[in-house]
């Protein structure tokens, strides 16, 4: 019995001894860096910078913490000579852990475990009760766990992330999983797997479907040269650059040869590349990949949309790869500019008609309603209906008009071929000529007139003409029935005063209760209450004027009896159940500020939960401040910090003043409204997570909110305070000066949103302090042309830049901020 490193190793003399040599010889000698680490070991993070702990015998690879943020580090594989130290394979991809007191250790029980600062084990191997004596890290780039015998007991190679290594097998029980985007590590939507049909494929695996894209799937698998009968299912990519799949897929790269470092890569994009490293530059280069035109690979585009390629102007002696181009359908519009996989949805006065409850009840036929576009030599990918073939186009038209959920169909001249299609993704241009597609549009909004003279004209009601003096002969008899007549009469005079009667005495009572004083108490009585289902849908005219939507659920104009003009926001994957549902509305229901939207009540049946708040005249922030078509004013810059101080105060009270303290965790433009005086009203606060006061440990189990206006400590698994709205508020401040969005803020060579926030910040940091301040021209929103008051501006953009510091307790409190805003109102 021997201990090394605080940890009893149990062996014979003669293998430890052994294991003492083999651990000395693989001591790094520049850096002093061993490839062993022993049972029983531990190492904390240390310092901002990316630590490694463990090299490779050849120093092709070191093993470290590896830092993703200011302060979040995963304990990661990456290639030592690369410049920017490329990843090659990852324990912790989606739970970095803080830079602060979290650690590797080598546990005496004989588990390898990533521990967060609190002690929490974020990763772990399943070596715990084994024979475990340390950790090695090959000349292959694989973390191996090894007994004292020599013998493997976990390998990294068994579960790669986004990364497949030379002498790496692909099997049944590997897959790689893209990154989620250029530069993040988080997991993505792209899969290479084994299938069923014992074939390697690339799936799009997205948030709403799902589909394969690579081989091929309009060919048949000896078409894509794959054979479906070799069940083995594995694959391997040699030292040389082969890859030899038992589907048969075989590829090799542009530079075959010994001697070079390589990596098989699913990136982020979904494209599948085989990368070379140069050992001069530390650049990477592709030798191989498996979509030259990126328009093949799904979920680029998004829904409702189409991919193509802008070719540049071509110029002699030079080559250009095309770039991809996404673009929305006629009727359709962007849902976030900065993602495009997000897609495409129908504009708000599109959609009337699309609604088929509504339809069916007006009961307007649907060649009425619609026609269709046709877009010549495209295609949408899957999602067909029905399919048929040897049909004629107007047989196929016919077969979408009659489902209300056919979206477009496609037609093939010649073979007759019909593809109705519910769902459009995927969309891109077809080589096949005869191939189109026949997009599904409204013939335009209709008039009342029109719409009450098609209900007339669909469905006829005879109303059957009664009197009374029909009703008073018997037997076809014209006498008059006096006694009948008076015995109704009598009865009818003695319920009419019993209900006079009652109605007095509710009345008496009614004038002589207390008077209630509480104005809050008023409010919540008078206009927060529960409605039900069918109220909100004859408020809404059956859902059919759309505000806008978002990741919470869809909004939408409604009136209501007493004639208050309301949005009804229908809620999104709300897993709570109706007594918890009800409880936390509740408690919203009584937050009251003059900066935040007022929430008039809720309804909840079965499975629909929504929210009805006041309607608010002109629409959210962002739709008046990057409106570059010059649809709405120019928002000046009076109305600009009237609403920074406006946004300010309601956090403020969200923060500071409510009954129950409120963290919004998306605080960003389209969740700011304005109404019509352009008074700021902050929408969609305590749907995410209400906060017990005091709670600091509390942590929200998901990263919520949208790029760009997320706060560090998401990402950092750190506790949920206010000051991540503080963050996000300092992002809304840069845009309310500079008139455009951060996110188009990113210059070349950056990656990321956040990284553009926090260069854009460091250099408004040195310019700020410089006594020349004739930048500030030129930063200001160009099309104010100047006029703005200039000390206000600098300091929104003093306090802009101390809410987004990446340590969050040097930023500061809301309720701080309004008190500086105030200092300099006119």
């Amino acid at each position: 019995m021997a201990a090394t490193g605080g940890a009893y190793i149990f062996t014979t003399p003669i293998t430890f001894l052994l294991l003492l040599i083999s651990v000395a010889l693989a001591e790094d000698h520049s850096h002093g860096i061993s490839s062993y680490l022993v049972r029983g070991s531990s190492v904390t993070i240390e310092g901002t910078t990316t630590t490694a702990i463990l090299v490779s015998p050849n120093g092709a690879f070191a093993c470290g913490f590896y830092r993703v943020a200011t302060n979040a580090f995963t304990f990661s594989i990456w290639f030592n000579g690369s410049a920017a130290k490329t990843i090659a394979w990852t324990a912790n991809r989606d739970e970095p852990v803080n830079g602060r007191g979290s650690r590797l250790t080598f546990r005496k029980d004989g588990g390898l475990a990533l521990l967060d600062y609190n002690g929490t084990a974020v990763w772990s191997t399943n070596t715990t009760a084994t024979r475990a004596s340390h950790t090695e890290l090959l000349d292959t780039g694989n973390l191996v766990i090894r007994d004292p015998d020599g013998r493997s007991l976990w390998r990294s190679f068994d579960s790669p992330t986004d990364t497949l290594l030379p002498s790496q097998p692909m099997t049944r029980n590997v897959q790689l999983v893209s990154a989620s985007a250029r530069g993040l590590l988080y997991s993505g939507f792209y899969t290479l797997y084994f299938d069923n049909d014992n074939q390697l494929k690339l799936m799009y695996n997205g948030p709403e479907v799902s589909s394969i894209y690579w081989p091929d799937p309009f060919n048949k698998e000896w078409v894509n040269q794959r054979t479906t009968y070799n069940s083995s299912r594995h694959a391997i990519l040699d030292q040389t650059g082969q890859f030899v799949s038992s589907d048969q897929l075989k590829f090799e790269a542009s530079d075959l040869g010994d001697k070079v470092l390589r990596r098989l890569t699913l990136d982020y994009d979904g494209n599948l590349r085989l990368y070379s490293l140069n050992t001069a530059s530390g650049n990477w280069s592709v030798s191989w990949m498996a979509f030259h035109r990126v328009c093949n690979i799904h979920g680029l585009c998004g829904k409702n949309s189409l991919c193509k390629y802008n070719f540049p102007k071509i110029l002699p002696q030079k080559i250009y790869i095309p770039k991809l181009k996404c673009s929305c359908l006629e009727g359709f519009e962007v849902i976030d500019a900065s993602n495009w996989s997000k897609g495409c949805r129908r504009k708000a006065s599109k959609t009337a008609n699309w609604n088929k409850q509504r339809r069916q009840k007006a009961n307007i036929t649907a060649n009425e309603d619609f026609s269709f576009k046709k877009l010549a030599e495209t295609d949408f990918y899957g999602y067909d209906f029905a399919y048929k073939d040897l049909v004629s186009i107007s047989k196929c038209r016919h077969m979408c008009l009659d489902n209300a959920d056919c979206q477009a169909f496609a037609y093939r001249q010649g073979t007759g071929e019909c593809y109705p299609k519910v769902y459009l993704f995927n969309g891109k241009n077809f080589p096949h000529p005869q191939n189109d597609i026949y997009l599904k549009v409204l013939n335009g909004d209709m008039s009342s007139s029109k719409l009450a003279s098609s209900v007339t004209h669909g469905c006829k009601v005879h109303e059957k003409e009664v009197n009374v003096s029909s009703q008073m002969l018997k037997d076809g008899s014209s006498k008059f029935k006096f006694g009948y007549f008076l015995s109704s009469a009598l009865t009818l005079l003695f319920i009419e005063v019993i209900l006079i009667t009652a109605g007095c005495w509710v009345v008496y009572k009614w004038g002589r209760r207390p008077e209630i004083t509480d104005e809050g108490y008023m409010i919540i009585s008078s206009q927060f209450r529960i409605f039900s289902y069918k109220e909100l849908q004859k408020a809404t005219n059956w859902f059919q004027e759309m505000l806008g939507s978002g990741g919470s659920g869809e909004v939408y104009k409604g009136v209501l009896d007493d004639e208050r003009k309301v949005a009804v926001k229908k809620l999104n994957d709300v897993i709570q159940g109706e007594q918890e549902f009800r409880s936390e509305l509740s408690v919203i229901g009584r937050v009251y500020h003059m900066n935040l939207v007022r929430i008039w009540g809720f309804c909840v049946e079965k499975t629909h939960k929504l929210l009805v708040s006041e309607f608010v005249e002109n629409g959210s922030l962002d739709r008046v401040l990057f409106d570059y078509q010059s649809i709405s004013p120019v928002l000046p810059w009076g109305q600009r910090y009237n609403i920074a101080l406006g946004v300010a105060k309601g956090l403020a009270y969200l923060h500071h003043e409510c009954l129950e303290w409120i963290v919004h965790c998306d605080v960003k433009p389209e969740n700011i409204l304005l109404d019509k005086d352009f008074e700021p009203k902050i929408a969609d606060f305590g749907l995410v997570k209400l906060l017990n006061r005091g709670s600091s440990a509390l942590m929200l189990s998901s990263v919520h909110g949208t790029r760009g206006y997320i706060a560090p400590e998401w990402a950092l698994n750190l506790p949920i305070t206010g000051k991540a709205d503080v963050y996000s508020y300092g992002v809304v401040l840069l845009e309310l000066v500079k008139g455009v969005r951060v996110s188009s803020w990113m210059v070349e060579g950056e990656e990321g949103v956040e990284m553009a926030v926090r260069c854009s910040t460091e250099i408004l940091k040195e310019k700020l302090e410089a006594e020349d301040q004739s930048w500030l021209q030129d930063f200001v929103d160009h099309r104010l042309d100047g006029e703005f008051n200039h000390s206000q501006a600098i300091m929104l953009l003093k306090i802009a830049v101390s809410c987004v510091e990446e340590e969050r307790r040097r930023r500061p409190s809301m309720s701080h901020v309004v008190e500086t805003l105030l200092s300099l109102v006119d």
